[in-house]
């Protein structure tokens, strides 16, 4: 699905950066065979960050949590900005500590200068403000940073309509800036970003893809390919079966801290598209079964094992990412199939009778693809292109 020609993006980085808004353009460009180098001033290749979660939790301002860990790839003092067809910087509180980063000031002023790409989302125009970049220039952000942005001599742009996050789906780009109000609208924010590099994305048709979920669903599992699939052009719902469209379910935050299995931590919210009653498999191209602990719930639920099978007598493309092979053993979908599994999974393919691959993050067998975890959806997402015959090409 990707392309020939080498394409390089550049993400600068820090503690407390917004936790999808840097996994998604990571994970989806390197899906695409985009090299991307993550740096951070006063930090070095292999250095841990801290994300930020920050999302709506009942109170007027949205709640910050602790997200996954982020690990650098590359030295901030090492890079060439020149050298990078896009430049990406996404929001949270470090961006405030950065705009007054003489370094990375001039680092921003540099790149700029090359008339390539520069995506902002959130709290990052920030940094388009301290580097001066914005006089003239239409840009939207997260609502706090309106005065600076008209102070700064942009003019302010606010989606309309947006009466909740649903709504949320627009992103911005005069010239070389590309702006988003935040996470929720990063389907069009990817679709933006990608073109903006040179990208053709293509399918044969419109593909429709559904993904089934319930309560601590893990956070990067369903996030990813939920904003990627829109990014690539596809039309893409989320249901539950104990949820109505709008209602939300809490994600979990599966990570490596040391101990002998992963840590869980509250993630964001992520909430339901469509309607149970109003899908049915003959609607969709595919379904994703995200993991997390969400499949335990979904196993013991009759509605959802009634549709996942639907999906398997119809033939459909399905993709299960980690613990979201538990469902499929559930519905003897795995037997005779290969599949990337992680040690948890390994004797739930066993006993299903699929073949256990460890070697690889992401398989395909037929029109089944698998995930090893959230680590391989960069691979994940390569695989499940390819099934859905999509094509981005640089």
């Amino acid at each position: 699905m990707g392309s020939i020609a080498q394409k390089s993006a550049l993400i600068i980085c820090g503690d407390y950066m917004e936790d999808y808004e840097v996994i998604l353009p990571f994970f989806v460009l390197q899906s695409l065979g985009v090299r991307v180098d993550t740096v951070s001033p006063s930090k070095q290749s292999g250095d841990k960050l801290f994300t930020a979660v920050h999302d709506y939790m009942g109170f007027e301002l949205y709640t910050e949590v602790q997200g996954h860990f982020f690990t650098l790839n590359a030295n901030f003092n090492g890079v060439n900005p020149e050298s990078y067809d896009s430049l990406i910087i996404p929001g949270g509180r470090f961006t405030e500590l950065l705009s007054a980063d003489d370094k990375v000031v001039s680092l921003v002023k540099k790149y700029a200068a090359t008339g390539k790409p520069i995506a902002t989302s959130c709290h990052s125009q920030i940094m388009l403000i301290a580097a001066g970049l914005l006089n003239g220039k239409k840009c939207t952000a997260f609502t706090s940073l309106k005065p600076l942005i008209e102070l700064a001599g942009g003019t302010w742009w606010e989606q309309p309509g947006i009466e909740s996050p649903l709504d949320i789906t627009a992103c911005l780009k005069d010239g070389n800036l590309i702006s988003s109000i935040g996470w929720p609208g990063h389907g069009e924010y990817m679709r933006v970003l990608l073109e903006s590099m040179g990208a053709k994305i293509s399918s044969p048709g419109q593909k429709s893809v559904l993904v089934l979920f319930a309560d601590y669903v893990e956070d990067y599992e369903i996030h990813v390919p939920f904003r990627a699939l829109q990014g690539f052009g596809c039309k893409v719902d989320a249901v539950c079966p104990s949820k109505k469209r709008g209602e939300s379910c809490v994600t979990a935050i599966h990570d490596n801290e040391g101990a002998q299995i992963c840590s869980e931590k509250r993630g964001h919210n992520f909430i339901a598209t469509a309607n149970w009653d109003a899908i049915s498999a003959d609607q969709y191209d595919c379904l994703v079964l995200p993991g997390g602990r969400s499949p335990e719930l979904l196993v013991i639920n009759e509605k959802a094992i009634s549709l996942v099978k639907d999906f398997v007598e119809k033939d459909k493309v399905i993709a299960a990412i980690g613990e979201g092979k538990w469902i499929l053993a559930a519905v003897n979908a795995l037997k005779g199939k290969r599949c990337a599994s992680g040690h948890g999974m390994k004797a739930a393919v066993k006993v299903a009778g699929g073949e256990v691959v460890e070697t690889l993050g992401s398989v395909t067998h037929g029109k089944l693809v698998t995930a090893s975890g959230w680590s391989a959806l960069p691979a994940f997402l390569t695989e499940l292109s390819n099934a859905l015959g999509l094509s981005v090409v640089f």
